[in-house]
């Protein structure tokens, strides 16, 4: 029987994961097993640049945590090894990264994700994977809003130029 200190330590951990999971908008659960130190570093270092918090958690304190936060379904994946990365305010980071890396790897896989608090399919994160990075999504939005005006402004300096050029031409 752990000591009274290790069990208040472990609610401690369960209850701040719980609030993790309920704050978060998008999770990401990993099996990290194969991996190498260097390749997970430079994952790691992907995942903060992205504003993701990836860490490694115990499957047991994982799953009375998803429990705290309501999302149902979980126990099923929990074996093996488990990490779990978490985003507040990008909904396809995580998945992004995470599957592009499980692409290229024999052992470390995706086991599950969740949106706003809902499991969701491996189809739908694997269509979330592919959607390009927000930057990516606003400079196309702001390109379409641009090329309207673009066009506009080449065709009046287009008349500008060719009445410059009447002008000219008459003196």
């Amino acid at each position: 029987m752990p000591s009274n200190k290790v069990l208040e330590q472990k609610k401690a951990y369960v209850a701040e994961l719980s609030e993790r999971l309920k704050s978060s908008i998008a999770g990401v659960l990993v099996n990290y097993s194969g991996i190498t130190v260097a390749d997970d570093t430079k994952l790691r270092k992907e995942l903060r640049e992205a504003g993701v918090q990836y860490t490694v958690v115990k499957n047991t304190l994982l799953s009375r945590a998803a429990k705290e936060a309501g999302i149902e379904g979980l126990d099923p994946v929990l074996e093996n090894t488990t990490a779990l990365a978490t985003s507040d305010t990008d909904y396809v980071a995580a998945a992004r990264i995470l599957c592009k890396y499980a692409e290229g790897s024999k052992t470390f896989e995706v086991k599950t994700a969740y949106l706003d608090g809902e499991l969701i399919s491996m189809d739908k994160l694997n269509q979330l994977a592919k959607l390009p990075s927000r930057e990516v999504l606003l400079a196309n939005v702001l390109g379409a809003f641009n090329a309207p005006i673009a066009s506009f402004a080449r065709a009046v300096q287009a008349i500008v130029d060719k009445s410059g050029e009447a002008v000219e031409a008459e003196a």
